[in-house]
């Protein structure tokens, strides 16, 4: 780097801007001004026009350069003889030491912004550590004759007249040790300062007492020790071990520590698998007679399938300095970084559920590994929802295990950056690179870090850079790929045996004391180790707290009654379609509100979003909170919701929906991020803590949850089988095939059948809007808690036919698994052909028969695909023996849901017939792509298949 860059960033600190204010004093009567600095001045106006100039604006970087350039010609111009570096003979003179005091303080700034560059980082020693340009001296004119000089620095670094060799070595001790700060990046002057202060000023240090290192030799010796002993009980065993990063284990202690003295009282954890079983033992206080258990193949609760012991999760009660912190680590799949979100979408809802309005009470904390953090775009998804209104959880701790390789990827072929946390300056993090091998130093960092978060309420990013000792697990051959790397590992110690020469030179413990820390955890290791050869597994009650209310689904809890008395409806429904007096609603919502208010008057054309809004409201009235997030959410990517009226004079908001009744839950909407991924790990991460709220997702088209397929197929879908975490996460998808294309016609019904089993989840496309309204009421009202994917109509929203009547949705009514034809225009021993059918497709069947005037055709709708309706289909298909049954679909034979439910209507015609008999498939052929991108296209094939659908003898 060049001395360029000191042009406009160089004086943009609180601490460098006593030149300006010098300056402006000098403008504003020069007697106040030393003589030194007067003459400086003196000689810069007579070059630059500067009595104009804002030197307290924001422009005032750029200035103060051409100030410097000036000075620099002006020297020149009145002396030529003068050279840029100034001679010994001249050092008395007030440009002198004018200049010196200039120059120092752009070394100062140099090292602010680029002295972590030169830190003492890499415990290995791997890296270059050639001295930086724009940190050495004569970069700045100073030669090895202007060491000693006294130079004014007017306090900075706590220094008032120094020398060059004390300024250098105070910033050497401060930037270049064992801790190296990113800072200046900031926007935000308080936060710029605050670290400035927490690292320059030597009453802002945090000195450790003899205590307080005994105690880190101790955490430390505990998680060596820990790993150790794994490794030589089960040799080859994978275990993701923390070797060569124990100074997260005293990291994180202090974290609790200092967070808890500042008023947490509870904190959500997410990591990777390495150091996960050390995390769980020596810092979450899981018993070691249970890991030992599942080293032994026992896991810590039977059920269905369970996981790997590095990917479960775990909750405890720890004790900081008489405070009790309550401590959740989140279980974690093997996509690492998907969890991040997971985790802060938990604390939002923990947040909320404690009143926590200041986010100080319930906090995030994130580890990351460093080719995951810079290499999953998740962890960019999850920066940019940090400071967003909707998803807010007042600052996370995020700590980077940078072991300075991937699997087997060196850093140069894994990112573009020097540091991997270079990702976080997108949203002005403060970043603290910390050697490892300094567990003081890592603490320090820690507890900083913790005081940022909570004075701020931002993020902070805790880079330790260590390594890894062992491959990427304990059965790898890590020479393979880094042959150099892993011969200085294995020449390298220990963290541990490192801190204790430090320590015993000190003359803070002896030999002797060194021993019997080790002693003592060796002997526990080893007595728990014994338990846990018979340790048996307790049952987890895992339904406590906020779900102690709920159970295990099961046959007896399935029905459930969501109709809601008339004159409630209407009386909600009347206040739905209110407008505050002098707010000045766009004219077309005018019509919007006359058309609904009507619909609810009359109990008839009830249409899909009126019928959504008397859902919402009628759970908010019952006690139900509502969160729905998506992209453009609060109006309804169709047009068709308009949950949150927009004054069109002053941009103020209304929701209807919040002023319903005086007590009420609320609702919330969230216009979100153009984020799929991570927006929905936050969603899924919110309703795994609260499950008194509807949580929604809403995808803008059906298509857009691709995005998100990792957590679909790693946490939603599975999360209860394998870690007994249950979810009532509702996803809306549009979808519907009415020729816009490939994308925007498929929410890939498909890939979301076939990942049901083990009632994990409901998958439901409603063709009524009274449907839709009790499928909703129903996620709340029965006592267990599922998944519910709901895939939304589009043209549906505002279809003639697409309309319910307020009785269906009153009384005694409840959601209807399959939709049947009630009157036949035949008898049943006449009807030759049941077609059974999903969502859109059954308006353009029924119009197309009644076009047609067929009598002897029957339609059944499949409104919940599963749990596969098997019972209800029996029932309704024994009527007709005699028919032939075929099942119709929009999407190709490939897609959409044939494949699911072919071999289960199968089943059910085996079983009416006691012979085989399958149902005859009318769709779109395979195909590679979900739909033609030709409208004109689209409509033939539209009309083929219906034709296909109702025309007999189609074999």
């Amino acid at each position: 780097m060049s001395i360029e860059y000191q042009d406009c960033t160089f004086l943009n600190s609180a601490n460098a801007l006593f030149i300006s204010e010098l300056f402006a004093k000098y403008l504003e009567n020069n007697a106040t001004v030393d003589s030194s600095w007067r003459q400086y001045f003196d000689l810069l106006r007579d070059d630059v026009k500067v009595v104009n100039m804002d030197l307290r604006g924001p422009s005032f970087a750029a200035q103060t350069a051409k100030i410097i350039g000036a000075f620099d010609s002006s020297v020149s111009k009145k002396d030529p003889d003068r050279a840029t570096v100034a001679s010994p003979q001249q050092t008395d003179s007030a440009l002198d030491l004018s200049r010196d005091s200039l120059r120092a303080i752009m070394i100062i700034q140099a090292y602010r912004i680029s002295g972590y560059l030169k830190a003492n980082l890499d415990p290995l020693g791997l890296k270059n550590s050639n001295l930086h340009p724009q940190l050495n001296p004569e970069t700045y004119g100073f030669t090895k004759n202007d060491w000693d000089r006294p130079i004014f620095v007017n306090k900075m670094l706590g220094l008032e007249t120094t020398t060059l060799s004390e300024i250098i070595n105070v910033l050497e001790n401060i930037y270049c040790r064992s801790i190296g700060v990113e800072f200046m990046h900031i926007q935000d002057l308080a936060q710029k300062t605050w670290i400035l202060e927490q690292i320059e000023q030597p009453r802002r240090r945090i000195n450790l007492t003899s205590s307080d290192k005994r105690f880190i030799l101790r955490r430390i010796t505990a998680a060596e020790s820990f790993e150790k002993f794994l490794a030589v009980k089960y040799v080859g065993v994978k275990r993701f071990g923390l070797d060569g990063a124990e100074s997260l284990i005293p990291a994180l202690e202090q974290i609790l520590i200092r967070s808890s003295q500042l008023g947490l009282e509870e904190a959500v954890l997410g990591m990777p698998h390495r150091g996960r079983l050390n995390v769980l033992c020596n810092f979450m206080n899981k018993p070691f007679r249970a890991i030992i258990s599942e080293f032994l193949g026992n896991l810590e609760y039977t059920h269905q399938t369970g996981d790997v012991k590095y990917h479960m999760g775990f909750s405890t009660n720890r004790t900081f300095d008489g405070i009790n912190v309550h401590l959740t680590l989140n279980s974690n799949p093997s996509h690492l970084e998907s969890v991040n979100s997971v985790v802060l979408g938990r604390v939002r809802a923990k947040q909320e559920q404690r009143k926590d309005k200041l986010r100080q009470k319930v906090m995030g904390i994130l580890m990351h590994g460093d080719a995951a953090f810079v290499g999953q775009g998740v962890v960019a998804e999850t920066l940019e929802l940090s400071e967003l209104r909707g998803y807010s959880t007042g600052g996370t701790i995020h700590i980077i295990i940078n072991n300075q390789i991937g699997f087997t990827t060196d850093p140069k072929h894994a990112r573009s950056s020097f540091y991997p946390t270079d990702v976080a300056k997108m949203i002005l993090a403060p970043i603290f690179h910390v050697n490892g091998d300094d567990p003081e130093a890592t603490v320090r960092v820690a507890k900083i870090a913790a005081e940022f978060r909570h004075k701020f309420n931002a993020d902070v990013i805790v880079d330790i850079i260590c390594y890894r000792r062992f491959g990427h697990n304990e059965t790898d051959e890590p020479r393979f790929t880094q042959p150099l790397m892993y011969e200085k590992i294995c020449q390298h110690e220990t963290t541990r045996e490192i801190y204790i020469k430090e320590l015993i030179k000190e003359g803070i413990l002896g030999k002797q004391e060194v021993d019997n820390i080790l002693a003592e955890e060796k002997s526990y290791l080893v007595q728990e180790f014994e338990y846990g050869l018979t340790y048996k597994p307790r049952k987890v009650n895992y339904l406590e707290g906020a779900w102690s209310n709920l159970k295990t689904a099961s046959a007896e809890t399935r029905g459930c009654s969501t109709g809601v008395d008339i004159k409630e409806l209407q009386r909600i429904g009347a206040k739905l379609c209110d407008v505050p007096k002098g707010f000045n609603l766009h004219s077309n919502l005018n019509r919007f509100i006359a058309a609904r208010k009507k619909a609810i008057t009359t109990g008839k054309g009830i249409d899909w979003s009126t019928s959504e809004a008397l859902s919402f409201a009628t759970l908010l009235t019952d006690g139900f909170t509502i969160r729905l997030s998506g992209q453009d959410s609060q109006r309804g990517t169709f047009s068709q919701r308009h949950s949150v009226y927009i004054d069109q004079k002053t941009e103020e908001s209304y929701i209807p929906l919040n002023n319903i009744q005086e007590k009420q839950a609320s609702y919330e909407a969230i216009n979100s991020p153009l984020s799929e991924a991570g927006v929905l790990c936050f969603e899924y991460g919110y309703s795994q803590a609260e499950p008194n709220t509807l949580t929604c997702w809403e995808a803008q088209f059906g298509d857009f949850a691709n995005v998100g397929q990792v957590v679909m197929d790693q946490f939603i879908t599975s999360a209860e089988a394998k870690w007994l975490r249950m979810s009532g996460l509702v996803l809306m998808l549009p979808h519907g095939y009415e020729g816009q294309g490939p994308e925007h016609s498929s929410a890939r019904i498909e890939r979301f059948l076939q990942l049901c089993g083990e009632d994990n989840m409901q998958v439901v496309n409603c063709t009524t809007p009274a449907n839709y309204f009790h499928v909703l009421r129903r996620q709340m009202y029965r006592n267990f808690r599922k998944p519910l994917i709901i895939f939304t109509p589009k043209s549906l929203l505002r279809h003639k036919m697409a309309v319910s009547k307020i009785e269906e949705i009153s009384g005694l009514t409840t959601f209807r698994r399959v939709l049947f034809d009630e009157k036949l225009m035949c008898e049943d021993n006449e009807v030759k052909r049941v077609v059974i059918c999903s969502g859109k497709v059954y308006y353009d069947l029924y119009e197309e028969r009644q076009k047609r005037g067929i009598n002897d055709i029957v339609f059944m709708r499949l409104e919940q695909m599963y749990p596969f309706p098997s019972k209800m289909i029996l029932s309704n298909l024994s009527r007709f023996p005699q028919a032939e049954v075929i099942w119709c679909q929009e999407e190709p034979a490939n897609m959409g849901p044939w494949t699911f439910v072919d071999r289960r209507i199968e089943d059910v015609l085996i079983e009416i017939n006691g012979m085989y008999k399958r149902p005859q498939y009318v769709g779109r052929p395979i195909s590679a792509s979900p739909a033609t991108g030709s409208a004109i296209q689209h409509t033939n094939e539209q009309a083929a298949l219906v034709d296909k659908a109702l025309t007999l003898n189609i074999k």
